[in-house]
């Protein structure tokens, strides 16, 4: 097999250079494929995110919200504060009457969140007004279920 060598200075000089700029262009092509590859992958797998948000047993935050009030969590998703929600609970049975609301009023948007006047079932908003727990946003994509008659959960799916 013949061996091809190179006789000028600039052939020796340059040559190399280009191959080895094509190795390198050669290699991220390759590994740009791959990445794009296993990302469109896992755009595919199945949300691993949790649907629903533990609160915990009926009769704790029962009792807790009988003496403090409704209870006011932050956003459970992202750092908007859209999704920030009131939990409440009215009569006797802890099993029963429970009611999610979103943290604004039912007559502004997300931007007018509430805040908790402690130990009350009052809320001001960003206007200033005092607003009871009823004058909040009905939620449509969030909702309280009760797991086997003790446990009070968010469900964070809509519906």
């Amino acid at each position: 097999m013949r061996r091809v060598e190179f006789t000028s200075p600039f052939a020796r000089a340059v040559l190399p250079i280009i191959g080895g700029i094509a190795g390198f262009a050669l290699l991220f092509g390759i590994t740009w494929i791959l990445a794009s590859t296993s990302t469109k992958n896992r755009e595919n797998q199945i949300d691993t995110v949790p649907q629903t948000f533990e609160i915990g047993q009926v009769k704790d935050v029962a009792k807790s919200i009988d003496d403090g009030g409704p209870i006011l969590y932050p956003d459970l998703r992202d750092a908007t504060g859209k999704r920030s929600i009131v939990i409440d609970h009215t009569g006797s049975d802890p099993a029963k009457g429970w009611q999610v609301y979103y943290a604004y009023p039912a007559d502004r948007n997300e931007a007018c969140l509430v805040e908790h006047i402690k130990q009350s079932r009052n809320f001001t908003d960003c206007e200033g007004r005092t607003l009871t727990v009823d004058q909040l946003q009905l939620p449509t994509d969030v909702r309280p279920v009760v797991e086997n008659s003790k446990t009070l959960l968010i469900d964070l799916r809509a519906g």
